[in-house]
């Protein structure tokens, strides 16, 4: 079996060590292996459609990240339905971004944007849907046809 080494935080070691004692791992290298099978298991199909909650927190003064985040969103303008930012303090913030299209797409964009240094607590809730074609008028207008989303149960 390879080896890797990873730099890891007090802080989240801890959290390692204390995942490690109630799951009975007998080792770190048993726990970190759980996590990421976890992790990296697909519970859905990657190309089913999904509306993707990205949630997570954003060290601003990171590398540039405060300008880097909203250009990742610009650059998927066709997925992104909406971002909101909230200050917590001078260098932090706590951000929602809502994604549509593909699992594998909005899974690709969440697990670019948690890998970031200076992006933590990362959650993705991904809800699946159906596109449906629809033939309606808004208003006055003359019916026209497009899609709408509709909730489903399950993947």
């Amino acid at each position: 079996m390879p080896r890797i080494t990873v730099s890891i935080e007090d802080e989240l070691l801890a959290e390692l060590d204390a995942y490690m004692e109630r799951s009975d791992a007998t080792n770190r290298s048993e726990a970190m292996r759980d996590l990421l099978r976890r992790a990296l298991s697909r519970q859905a199909p990657e190309e089913a459609e999904c509306i993707g909650v990205v949630s997570y927190t954003l060290e601003l003064s990171t590398r540039d990240l405060g300008r880097r985040v909203p250009q990742s969103r610009h650059a998927r303008h066709d997925q992104t339905v909406a971002a909101l930012s909230v200050p917590v303090d001078h260098d932090s913030a706590v951000e929602v971004t809502v994604m549509r299209g593909a699992v594998g797409a909005v899974e690709d964009f969440a697990n670019g944007l948690f890998s970031e240094r200076g992006v933590r607590h990362g959650r993705l809730a991904l809800i699946p849907v159906e596109a449906r074609e629809a033939v309606h008028s808004h208003g006055r207008g003359e019916p026209h046809a497009h899609s709408h989303y509709k909730i489903r149960e399950g993947f």
